[in-house]
């Protein structure tokens, strides 16, 4: 059963390097922001694909990453200039195997990386988001999916954060059987997961995904409908910092 929980979290953008004041008027900005998460195996593409056919426009922060990572961008470009270009393919795209083996041993590399990385994708997110409210007729919503949406800050861009979680057992038989993994490399790969208790705690929305797709179906469905048919707020403004400042990245 999908737990549901709205809190008062204002809806957040963030321009670089300022501080700026948000309304939170749902009538100037109809569209809803939703922020999904989840560990591996959870079930997250699966929602993803719900809330895609309930008219929402989605976008995958990785598919964001790869798009980053092609020849010549500026961040292939940064990282290739801190990292020597041992890291790059032979067509100058971001070789993420040799890159991943560099950084994730080292904890101050894997802090630069994230230094030019987190800002690029922040802002990739924010346009897509503001291209999507400047159509004359925008979809309902807009969903946000990234395994670490709460570690980067970005749930901070979102009206409503869906969290999406399943038993460990649940999670270890589909590694096992949609991907095709040994025991052994499954539960490896559950074991690298970050902790869900902050994320638990942050969640306007927990789906769990431990029964039949027509149950997921259902809860995705309550929780729509839920946000669908939440009142707009009225107009109030907040100060916040902006994101890629106090923001963590």
């Amino acid at each position: 059963m999908a737990r549901i929980k709205w809190g008062k979290r204002l809806l957040q953008t963030s321009l670089a390097n300022s501080i700026i004041r948000l309304s939170a008027n749902f009538k100037e900005y109809p569209m809803k922001i939703i922020g999904l998460t989840g560990n591996i195996a959870s079930g997250k593409s699966t929602v993803l694909r719900m809330l895609r056919e309930r008219g929402a426009e989605t976008l995958d922060a990785d598919k964001v990453v790869h798009a980053l990572f092609a020849p010549g961008t500026p961040v292939t470009q940064a990282i290739a200039a801190t990292f020597g270009e041992d890291v790059l393919n032979a067509d100058g795209s971001v070789n993420r195997k040799v890159l991943g083996a560099r950084v994730f041993s080292d904890p101050d590399a894997l802090r630069r990386l994230e230094a030019i990385v987190h800002p690029a994708v922040g802002r990739a997110i924010e346009e897509a988001i503001a291209e999507a409210r400047r159509r004359p007729n925008p979809p309902p919503a807009f969903v946000i999916e990234a395994v670490k949406l709460v570690e980067t800050g970005r749930y901070r861009l979102a009206d409503s954060l869906w969290l999406v979680v399943a038993d460990p057992e649940v999670q270890l038989q589909r590694l096992m059987n949609d991907r095709g993994l040994s025991r052994e490399e499954a539960l490896a790969r559950l074991q690298a997961q970050p902790p869900l208790e902050e994320k638990r705690r942050l969640a306007d929305v927990i789906i769990e995904n431990n029964g039949s797709l027509e149950d997921l179906r259902r809860q995705v469905e309550t929780a729509w409908q839920h946000l669908m048919q939440t009142p707009n707020k009225e107009g109030s403004t907040e100060q916040c910092d902006a994101f890629g400042t106090n923001t963590p990245t």
